[in-house]
């Protein structure tokens, strides 16, 4: 399914942009923006979809999500059902928090946030609920105020611990950015992987290209990435392996094939072993979903609302059940 594109509009005066979204659902609508978006979802519980994750989520969820990222939240069930679901959803352009992190020491601790987010983050228990602490200062009505709550917050969550999300190739043509301050070797390693991957790859041709030993190139894997080289293909291979069982209706052999895994069977168990689940129920998670959908604290982006009413609209006509 393609995501849909979100404009977010900041106004004149602002460099954040803070939604305050109240609603008895949340809707399955699958978009994306250029923008970083910090998300604080409460009394609410549902699934949530980043880029190729998909995982269930409760009350106090936060998660930052990189841009360009495809991403939404279903829930058609609030935790207290007298009360509506709440999202407090913050944007941001990476460009000035990386800027104010190299021109002020006392911020330096952004320029690893956005690093770790490359492939979103959903922060640890606790974390959303401590952030609720801060809700009165972040939905002041003035916007010195807003900024000030937001750097604070996430100079705070720079410390903390948090997990990974979607797979390195989750999001077309963006896979080098997560590494963008890593060594020019290992660039040229990931964007060999990035255009090889359904292609036999060896540890010896990567450290050819990459001009180094395979234990240096192991190393760094290790120590920049997390991961193993061989995990890390993997992780590209399912990546990619999601987009189309999201985007095509494809045979899943044919999936398998294109993404780099000769053997139905060996991917199958790799993919089960990585999501949780098999390619076919994967698949399954997005049948029949489509995407529904200013400066305002309470009101869309307009660039979605549309997309919202016309979904929404349709979908009552043929089902007359939530999304």
């Amino acid at each position: 399914m393609k995501a849909a594109y979100e404009h977010v509009e900041f106004g004149g005066s602002c460099s954040v942009r803070i939604y305050n979204r109240r609603l008895a659902r949340i809707p399955f609508e699958w978009h994306h923006h250029p923008e970083y978006e910090l998300t604080l979802t409460m009394n609410s519980q549902g699934k949530r979809y980043i880029g190729d994750s998909v995982a269930l989520y409760g009350d106090n969820d936060l998660v930052l999500v990189p841009p360009d990222m495809p991403h939404t939240w279903s829930s058609n069930r609030s935790i207290d059902v007298s009360e509506p679901q709440i999202a407090i959803v913050v944007w941001f352009d990476g460009s000035w928090a990386r800027r104010l992190a190299d021109l002020c020491p006392e911020y330096g601790e952004l320029r690893s946030l956005l690093r770790r987010a490359a492939c979103g983050l959903a922060f640890e228990n606790g974390a959303g609920a401590a952030m609720r602490g801060h809700l009165d200062r972040l939905l002041s009505a003035n916007a010195r105020e807003r900024l000030s709550t937001v750097l604070e917050i996430l100079v705070w969550l720079s410390d903390l611990p948090a997990q990974s999300l979607a797979s390195p190739a989750a999001f077309d043509a963006r896979i080098g950015q997560a590494s963008g301050y890593e060594s020019e070797q290992l660039n040229r390693v990931l964007a060999l992987i990035d255009t090889q991957f359904a292609h036999p790859l060896r540890l010896a041709t990567l450290a050819k290209a990459a001009g180094l030993s395979e234990r240096t190139l192991t190393r760094h894997f290790t120590q920049h990435l997390g991961v193993s080289v061989g995990q890390y293909i993997t992780r590209v291979r399912i990546g990619y392996a999601c987009r189309m069982l999201t985007n095509t209706e494809m045979p899943i052999s044919v999936v398998a094939s294109r993404s780099g895994f000769p053997n139905l069977a060996n991917f199958n168990r790799q993919f089960k072993e990585t999501k949780a689940m098999t390619p076919v129920a994967y698949r399954r998670q997005f049948a029949g979903s489509a995407p529904d959908s200013s400066p305002s604290l309470t009101e869309r982006s307009p660039s979605l609302e549309a997309k919202t009413r016309k979904h929404s609209n349709a979908g009552r006509r043929r089902t007359r059940a939530p999304a």
